[in-house]
């Protein structure tokens, strides 16, 4: 009797799918963290070690607000998983080095209970909660608005911030907001990351180095970040403004704010971006031609963060709309109205 109920257990097949892989959510996760860690290093040398302090405080709360919903409210715990972590990642890299700590808290802690872990935790979210968390600290506007200029002579400090003798300087954004090309600052220096904005938006080259890792490692799909800045490179070259030549204004656009960290990192969120190929172009396509109309018509310099929750929440919409046909759909929907019939 021992021996059959060891054998039945031994031979027991359960639910499909059936196929083991090595791909976790903590290795998903890890690979992001990686991707991101270059455009983090090249902060830290232009804003100064305030960068680690601020990170780590933002991380730490990230992580500390899903251990402590999670157990408050019964649950199993999904720190492990480093989503949080990568959340408070993405955040930091949305705020400029001067935030405050207490700030970054706020931001940390709405991204994580309330866009995240109310909506039932990792996988049911329906917006980005980096993004989210960024956008919810507009109600501390003052706080996130003053941009250090990038340079190690004036390192930002690690208590306090502000000092008297940091300079402050305009984003590459609000100047093309403006309609005019960035005083002093050339398409080499928004690759490198010579530039005033967050710590994320400084090192384009670096932020494009972390997509390619991401798409060889099979992370990420292409399709979205391609079409989200091709449509950006196509109406900012077609609709230039301040007579500027379009392949400059063109460039500076895709160089300047947010985009490459948006694009490569914030729209291709698994939760919250479309699932079909379909889906994911015209996903895409609308991120950028939201980012394009907001920078131009919009009161504020930046369109990205805006342009990706509005599409974020039109996903399960194009999913449905974009699923593609089940192999032999034709042919049962013909006998059931052939049932239907009789």
């Amino acid at each position: 009797m021992n021996n059959d109920t060891e054998t039945k257990r031994r031979f027991s097949v359960g639910s499909s799918p059936h196929v083991a892989s090595p791909v976790s959510t903590p290795n998903l996760m890890l690979d992001v963290i990686i991707a991101l860690l270059p455009a983090w290093v090249v902060a830290i040398y232009f804003f100064g070690f305030r960068v680690v302090t601020l990170t780590a405080v933002t991380v730490a709360a990230a992580m500390g607000a899903e251990y402590l919903y999670r157990r408050l409210t019964h649950q199993h715990q999904t720190v492990s998983d480093f989503s949080a972590a990568v959340t408070g990642l993405l955040l930091v890299m949305c705020l400029p080095v001067e935030t405050p700590y207490w700030v970054a808290v706020i931001g940390a802690v709405f991204a994580i209970v309330v866009v995240k872990q109310l909506f039932g935790g990792l996988g049911k979210n329906f917006m980005n909660p980096a993004l989210a968390g960024r956008v919810f600290l507009f109600s501390f506007l003052p706080y996130i608005s003053r941009y250090a200029a990038p340079g190690h002579t004036f390192w930002a400090p690690i208590f306090g911030a502000g000092q008297p003798e940091a300079v402050s300087a305009a984003t590459p954004m609000s100047y093309l907001h403006a309609g005019t090309l960035p005083e002093g600052v050339s398409l080499r220096q928004l690759l490198v990351g010579q530039q005033a904005g967050c710590l994320g938006e400084v090192a384009s080259l670096m932020l494009i180095l972390g997509g390619v890792y991401l798409v060889l490692r099979k992370v990420i799909s292409p399709r979205i970040p391609l079409c989200y800045l091709g449509t950006v490179a196509v109406l900012t070259f077609l609709f230039p403004m301040g007579g500027i030549p379009r392949m400059d204004w063109m460039l500076y656009n895709l160089l300047s704010g947010g985009l490459m960290l948006g694009a490569i990192f914030m729209a291709t969120d698994y939760v919250t971006s479309p699932v079909t190929p379909t889906g994911r172009v015209v996903y895409g396509v609308g991120c950028g031609a939201l980012t394009v109309f907001l920078r131009y018509f919009g009161s504020y310099p930046e369109g990205v963060s805006f342009a990706i929750l509005v599409m974020n929440t039109l996903v399960w919409s194009l999913d449905k709309a974009f699923m593609p046909h089940r192999f032999g759909t034709p042919w049962f929907k013909q006998k059931e109205k052939k049932e239907a019939s009789k």
